[in-house]
């Protein structure tokens, strides 16, 4: 079988289109997410700014029914979409999510998204808005607060084809003084950029 050039330059082009929007081999989650990592999120996270808020909110929203959870997490979903967003406004407003986004701010890029959960799932604290409001009937809040005071569920990578990034989610059960359980926290990483400066041993 024959190839003229134009065909052989053809398909070379298109090899080279197809290599260029390829996503890059998965990192290893098991290398990258070490225990010094989990470490350094656990000493920022063991806060008292964290506990203190997550306390307040257990107190303030002790006997919630479902019916009011999901009022209230269908209340977020909805003020993505509108002008007016008293709830999106008053979580993000929060001593809670002024400390987590300095944190995220302060990764310079190794953490995307930070958000920290009460006793119901329910966010207390974020680093940026969130999808929705309760976290409860996911396995970020079930594989932890859930499962008992010193659970971590590490979650397997995804490609973000948008911001070219592996990332996952780290979540653990957060603990007061007292080492009780209060609620849990979700770190989301950008494997991409942990795997660079492993790589750059920084």
């Amino acid at each position: 079988m024959r190839f003229t050039t134009t065909a052989l330059a053809t398909t070379f082009l298109a090899l080279s289109l197809t290599t260029a929007h390829a996503e890059p081999p998965q990192p290893d989650i098991a290398k990258l997410v070490s225990p010094e990592l989990l470490a350094q999120i656990q000493e920022f996270i063991s806060a008292e700014i964290v506990t203190v808020s997550v306390q307040a909110q257990n107190s303030r929203l002790n006997e919630l029914t479902q019916d009011k959870i999901d009022e209230l997490d269908n209340q977020w979903k909805a003020e993505r979409e509108a002008a007016d967003k008293p709830l999106i406004a008053a979580t993000l407003s929060s001593p809670l999510s002024v400390y987590l986004a300095r944190i995220q701010g302060k990764s310079l890029g190794l953490y995307p998204e930070i958000f920290v959960m009460d006793q119901n799932g329910l966010n207390v604290g974020q680093s940026s808005i969130t999808s929705d409001f309760w976290q409860g009937d996911e396995a970020k809040f079930q594989k932890t607060y859930d499962v008992s005071d010193d659970a971590i569920f590490i979650d397997e990578a995804e490609w973000d084809d948008e911001l070219k990034i592996w990332r996952n989610q780290v979540s653990f059960t957060l603990l007061d003084g007292t080492k009780k359980k209060i609620g849990a926290v979700t770190v989301e990483l950008n494997l991409t950029e942990l795997e660079r400066r492993a790589l750059a041993g920084s």
